[in-house]
């Protein structure tokens, strides 16, 4: 199975744990961050979405400027505007990034955020169906060689043919994310990565076979890949790197409750299912399969990718290789000290990970009887 590593590209160096510093737009810390992440051997980097933050493919389009190899992973919020405009933007990024950009369909999430935005569907599974028809469309516009209409429940559409294509055919990779079943059947028709964010072991297996039965129904179970996200945290022991994370417990626990903090964040996590589903592994216990650390995720709601794996750079690699064994090809990795954990994940993190993975495909099947 192929391996793919996803890197954090934001507008400004902060984390749930290191307060926001530098412009509200760092050109420089965006140039650097990006750049640091190509050299590291990053394959993508992802750009987020949410009300409060500079746009993520303006900011795409800058990161791809300054960087010649890396791909730009673009969240995006179907329903805020018509398919074949945002078609047209991506097949933009695509043709100036030489065949770099993808994009990654957000439904969900914070529904106090969606309605900043003025969201009128307060029916997350009615959103779903919006989605559905949403990358229709997107598809339509990104292949069609003559003009289309297109007459659906939320989008009529009436001679397009948009001129401007991606590079990459038929069409850019379309990542998804989406905990609830509403979401796993509209990733399963569409999706080319479906992405998770970071639980145990035998939960993300449970979820991969989930999600490929209900692809199986549109024919491409064995088309789908999956993609995990966690915030590794390493140290040069196992001791260091424990330290380390009550040092960055400690440090997000004062942001959040400053004035401003990531309680805006935290309040509306409550409707996203994946968020619900990191609190309670939290509750459960602060520690899952020796290093799969929950307590970020207890702190903030789970607002976003906040589970760690903690310990030494070969320790963190081995579990990744479980993830990896269950079904997992893809990992997107972001540390709360950004730029420098960048830099040390492509020192130390993704080497190791690469090694055992090329490893245990080299060595021989064992005989059976």
């Amino acid at each position: 199975m192929s391996l793919e590593f996803i890197g954090f590209i934001g507008p400004q160096e902060a984390s749930e744990s290191l307060a926001a510093r530098g412009p509200q737009v760092d050109r420089e810390f965006i140039k650097a961050f990006a750049q640091a992440q190509e050299y590291g051997g990053f394959d993508k980097a992802l750009l987020a979405v949410n009300t409060s933050v500079p746009d993520s493919l303006v900011l795409a389009s800058y990161a791809a400027a300054h960087t010649e190899r890396l791909g730009l992973l673009v969240a995006h919020r179907p329903g805020f505007q018509a398919p074949t405009f945002a078609a047209r933007q991506f097949a933009t990024l695509d043709q100036l990034s030489n065949g770099r950009a993808a994009i990654n369909v957000i439904t969900g999430g914070d529904s106090g955020d969606l309605q900043r935005d003025g969201e009128l569907l307060t029916d997350k599974d009615e959103r779903y169906r919006r989605t559905d028809e949403y990358l229709d469309v997107f598809k339509k516009t990104w292949t069609s060689t003559e003009p289309f209409d297109h007459q659906g429940k939320y989008y009529q559409i009436t001679d397009n043919l948009t001129q401007v294509k991606p590079v990459q055919k038929p069409h850019l990779p379309i990542f998804f994310s989406g905990a609830s079943d509403a979401a796993v059947e509209v990733a399963a028709k569409h999706a080319d990565v479906y992405m998770m964010w970071g639980e145990p072991v035998e939960n993300i297996h449970e979820r991969i076979a989930q999600v490929r039965k209900a692809a199986a129904k549109y024919g491409r179970d064995k088309h789908i890949r999956f993609s995990l996200s966690l915030r590794p945290i390493l140290g040069a022991t196992e001791e260091e790197a424990w330290a380390r994370s009550r040092r960055i417990l400690e440090s997000a626990t004062r942001l959040v409750n400053q004035q401003g903090g990531w309680r805006r964040f935290k309040e509306g996590a409550k409707s996203n299912v994946g968020a619900e589903r990191l609190v309670d592994f939290s509750r459960q216990r602060p520690v899952h399969d020796k290093r799969l650390w929950t307590e970020i995720a207890a702190l903030t709601g789970a607002a976003g990718n906040s589970t760690s794996l903690v310990g030494t750079p070969d320790q963190v690699a081995e579990s990744a290789l479980d993830y990896y064994n269950v079904g997992v090809t893809t990992f997107l990795f972001r540390g709360f000290d950004p730029l420098r954990d960048a830099v040390e994940y492509g020192q130390e993190l993704l080497p190791r990970i690469r090694k055992l993975v090329n490893e245990q495909s080299a060595a021989p099947k064992s005989l059976a009887g």
